[in-house]
């Protein structure tokens, strides 16, 4: 009698002797009360986890009632856990004096890791723009990544839009930004370390910021030099003239201390609004950007319907 060549499987004693209802919760995720030891940052982590005041409130509460939602990590090759949601909860838990904190372990690829590492942060309030910039850049390129694996579908179905376009709309409606916005943040971090630094502690604003990204590293170095030399930092309409410069092949260090030492003109007309006190009158998703380019499009509308009126 010839051989079929067919393996037989036996089950194991612990199917033999189990429910289908308890193999399914074999399946399903389970929050673990895993040592703070074994659970490492997420690798590249945008969002710096600082022991300021929120930090102390948020100690405090762990103190009192622990840690209350779970954090999500995956595991590491080489043992222990990577965090992927919750570096603040493990920092408040270690001030907390705190020996383990509640855990979802999640088998999870890098792209789809870190998609959900930026969204459980992008929703907070106080982003800095460092922080914004390099959560939309690492999400982009997961995105992209994931979609790459996807082209094939999406010919099929007709998407006229080139991968990365898709990608950046897809992911400005999921953070609450506008496209154009998402791309001015990832631009940001072209800075070296010591510009974008300065952005944080709002000592350059957003939009010179976009500019100077232009610049040649070696060229925002010794950026660096000439506004501690003449004690300035650059307006819009210089940091524009500066990549101008940059652009043309012109850009040098007498150049840069030309234009940064330059008297700005006078601010004494100028209408500030800060976020906090605009904050009120828009959805939470909204960032000051967004919020100021709302703003100018209002008016924009209330100029042109006066004038309407006024030629009636």
């Amino acid at each position: 009698m010839k051989n079929s060549g067919k393996k037989i499987e036996l089950a194991s004693v612990d199917d033999l002797f189990s429910t289908e209802e308890d193999r399914q919760d074999a399946r399903l995720e389970k929050i673990q009360d895993i040592p703070l030891e074994q659970l490492h940052p997420f690798r590249d982590h945008p969002f710096k986890v600082k022991d300021d005041d929120a930090m102390m409130e948020t100690t405090e509460s762990v103190s009192k009632y622990g840690v209350l939602v779970p954090a999500i990590a995956r595991p590491r090759p080489e043992g222990g856990y990577e965090l992927v949601a919750g570096h603040r909860r493990h920092r408040a838990s270690q001030l907390a004096g705190k020996e383990t904190m509640p855990v979802i372990v999640r088998e999870l690829d890098d792209d789809a890791a870190t998609i959900i590492m930026v969204d459980s942060n992008l929703q907070r309030e106080s982003l800095l723009p460092s922080e914004r910039a390099f959560a939309y850049k690492m999400k982009l390129e997961a995105m992209k990544r994931q979609g790459a694996r996807l082209d094939l579908t999406c010919g099929q179905l007709g998407h006229k839009l080139n991968l990365g376009q898709k990608s950046r709309d897809l992911l400005a409606a999921q953070a609450g930004d506008s496209a154009r916005n998402v791309q001015r943040y990832i631009r940001l971090t072209e800075l070296i370390p010591q510009l974008l630094d300065m952005v944080d502690e709002r000592k350059i604003a957003f939009n010179p910021a976009y500019e100077l990204s232009f610049l040649r590293k070696e060229e925002q170095v010794q950026l660096l030099d000439a506004m501690d030399s003449e004690q300035a930092t650059p307006s819009l309409s210089q940091a524009q003239r500066l990549k101008k410069f940059s652009q043309e092949g012109d850009l040098s260090p007498t150049v840069m201390r030309a234009i940064m030492s330059e008297e700005k003109k006078s601010e004494i007309d100028k209408v500030t609004f800060t976020a906090d006190s605009l904050r009120r009158y828009f959805p939470k998703s909204y960032t000051p950007q967004r919020m100021q380019e709302t703003i100018i499009k209002l008016l924009e509308q209330w100029q042109k319907r006066r004038q309407r009126e006024q030629e009636r």
